[in-house]
């Protein structure tokens, strides 16, 4: 069961409710309000760390896909394959090279571009 499924959401629901209608049988004390406020920080404690990591394995699978997509297309720079170890100088100025690039087929007549590729 993941923790994004309802399942996970209704049990998660389910103990919130257990929890106020154990409320008047503890009289609101300070023990009952504890009890929640610890478990929520832990949960929300835990969710970060298996949050980022469902991220991390999600972007890895993303870039795996674009780089594949790269290798297929003919024409297409395999060498951005390896944006991810570039420095943000120079992530910097290929940004500024697509700009440009941008740009020049944005001036140019829409039948001129539909199979311009960006130069090498």
């Amino acid at each position: 069961m993941s923790v994004g499924s309802p399942w996970c959401f209704i049990i998660a629901v389910l103990l919130v409710i257990n929890w106020a209608v154990l409320g008047p049988l503890f009289h609101f004390s300070d023990t009952w309000q504890l009890v929640i406020n610890t478990t929520s920080s832990i949960v929300t404690f835990l969710m970060v760390f298996l949050i980022q990591n469902t991220q991390n394995r999600d972007s890895k699978a993303l870039q795996l896909k674009l780089d594949e997509l790269l290798r297929a297309v003919r024409g297409a720079r395999t060498g951005l394959v390896n944006l991810e170890e570039m420095s943000d100088e120079q992530l910097d100025q290929l940004q500024s090279q697509f700009k440009r690039i941008r740009n020049k087929v944005r001036r140019q007549p829409r039948e001129e571009t539909i199979d311009q590729r960006a130069p090498e």
